[in-house]
């Protein structure tokens, strides 16, 4: 029987609907029911190269150009605030920070500042970190102490708590993308120093966060507004005891975690670490569950995309 008009038109929308579809055209909506794999929340890269895993893990998460698109300014915050060489693990791995300052320069940054207001004596500080020195090969990239009060600015913070304007560092406030990249340790008054305490080293008055407010409170009031756009935590080896500065227990896991969520980030650092000869859960480092009670990320890992590779 011959199709009716009615039917002919259905038809003809069907067979073009299709066509649209396997041609990658405007119908193709939702790419999780095309079969296609939809980045991952979270990456955990194992391995012995700390350059090759720092690498991998932002590879899997989409790639540099995800975060740092052409022409930006990125500033990096890695942990460089004691003198110490990257065996005591209480400042980030050079290789690991080079690594993310060579991958925003190739994913076309303007330029990228590595900043931290360090504690102990910035000349020693920059020198047995390593990090100028790894990043001196890279391209439009600068390390650099923020100590005096000139390079800071007061910044309002409305959803704050504990405190509602701070001074951040200028140069943080002015750029296009903020990058964390702590190293995993144990901190005395918060338990772990992970992206979200390490922010404090963008800040100028650290003293009124462990004196004048709640400290886990504070920290969270802080994030809302140095808030990363990307996290890699250097899990190359931790500082299970004695932080922030050490000396402590220092623990090899040869691992490097990427993600966009700052929460998830430092929640899975706490789930596989060991700290103070200890395991654990997320939650129970109160500024990791406050934040995820304020709906700045998610500390739920068995309920997130999370990627484990091995290389």
């Amino acid at each position: 029987m011959p199709f009716s008009s009615d039917r002919r038109e259905l038809l003809k929308k069907g067979l073009a609907a299709t066509a649209t579809i396997l041609s990658g055209g405007s119908l193709l909506l939702n790419p999780r029911e095309s079969g296609a794999e939809a980045l991952p929340d979270l990456v955990v890269v194992n391995g012995g190269d700390p350059a090759a895993i720092t690498r991998a893990a932002v590879d899997a998460l989409g790639g540099m150009g995800r975060f740092v698109k052409p022409g930006n300014k990125v500033v990096i915050k890695p942990n460089m605030s004691f003198s110490s060489g990257p065996a005591a693990a209480s400042n980030t791995h050079p290789a690991v920070l080079g690594e993310v300052a060579r991958m925003c320069i190739q994913a076309g940054a303007s330029k990228v500042a590595v900043l931290d207001n360090v504690l102990h004596t910035p000349e020693e500080c920059l020198a047995l970190s390593q990090i100028p020195a790894t990043c001196a090969a890279i391209p439009k990239t600068t390390v650099n102490v923020v100590k005096s009060k000139r390079l800071y600015r007061e910044v309002k913070v409305p959803s704050g708590r504990q405190f509602k304007s701070m001074e951040a560092v200028a140069e943080v406030l002015d750029s296009d993308v903020l990058i964390a990249v702590p190293v995993g340790k144990t901190h005395s008054a918060s338990g772990v120093s992970l992206s979200m305490k390490g922010m404090m080293g963008l800040i100028y008055d650290r003293t009124s966060f462990h004196g004048r407010y709640d400290l886990h409170d504070a920290i969270v009031d802080m994030v809302t507004v140095l808030k990363p756009h990307l996290v890699v935590i250097d899990g190359t080896r931790i500082l299970s005891t004695g932080g922030p500065g050490g000396p402590g227990k220092i623990i090899p896991l040869n691992l490097v975690i990427a993600s966009a969520d700052m929460v998830a980030a430092d929640a899975q650092m706490v789930a596989l670490g060991t700290w103070f000869n200890r395991k654990f859960e997320p939650g129970q480092v109160k500024h990791i569950r406050l934040a995820a009670e304020r709906g700045l990320g998610r500390m739920d890992l068995q309920k997130l995309n999370v990627r484990n590779i091995k290389i």
